[in-house]
């Protein structure tokens, strides 16, 4: 397949009628917030789904914070495919709705993070198989996707399984050392110990 017939916009999201994507809005200015929403393409008549929801707010700081990773790392991904790479631009961003799932997994870790605990979470996020982020996002959004839901449930619990439990940042964030893989078991674990912290002793 050649790339005229891998026509993308943005991060890699199909060229074609109404697709199924992540769009992330980002205002002109340096101190409004970048809003993340899910835009269902075709998908939304067929499944009785809304034409797009509202995931994620994210104030600007903690935008810039992440931004460059996620590029970096789904313009790696997008290479690897012969697909053409994108970049942040004012406005609307459009993104491949697999890689926006994973954006939005990181979004939800960092929206009520402190500022200095996002680095352990992109270092987790990257030490993750983009599987591990999908599934992620799945049990996330099932209840806790909507952009009014931070800070509960499994929302709540995504932000301490991401910032909480830090991994070898180096080898997370240098492509030519191997990553430190984290398996869907111990994130359950992690969310869970976060739903249900341990009663404290009387």
């Amino acid at each position: 397949m050649s790339r005229d017939d891998k026509r993308t916009v943005g991060f890699g999201c199909p060229d074609t009628v109404d697709p199924h994507f992540m769009m992330v809005n980002i205002p002109q200015g340096r101190t409004a917030p970048v809003v993340l929403v899910e835009h269902f393409g075709l998908r939304a008549e067929h499944d009785r789904l809304p034409d797009e929801l509202e995931r994620v707010e994210l104030d600007r700081q903690k935008w810039s914070a992440i931004a460059d990773t996620v590029r970096m790392e789904f313009n790696h991904r997008l290479k690897e495919k012969d697909i053409a790479t994108g970049r942040w631009r004012v406005g609307e961003n459009r993104v491949e709705r697999l890689l926006g799932k994973e954006l939005c997994v990181l979004a939800w870790a960092v929206e009520h993070a402190d500022i200095e605990r996002i680095p352990v979470a992109i270092t987790n996020w990257l030490g993750l198989k983009p599987e591990e982020r999908w599934w992620l996002f799945t049990m996330t959004a099932a209840a806790t996707g909507g952009i009014h839901d931070g800070d509960v449930g499994w929302r709540k619990a995504l932000r301490f399984a991401l910032t909480e439990n830090p991994t070898d940042a180096e080898a997370a964030t240098q492509r030519e050392q191997p990553r430190t893989r984290r398996t869907k078991k111990q994130l359950a674990t992690n969310a869970q110990a976060a739903l249900f912290p341990p009663p404290e002793d009387s």
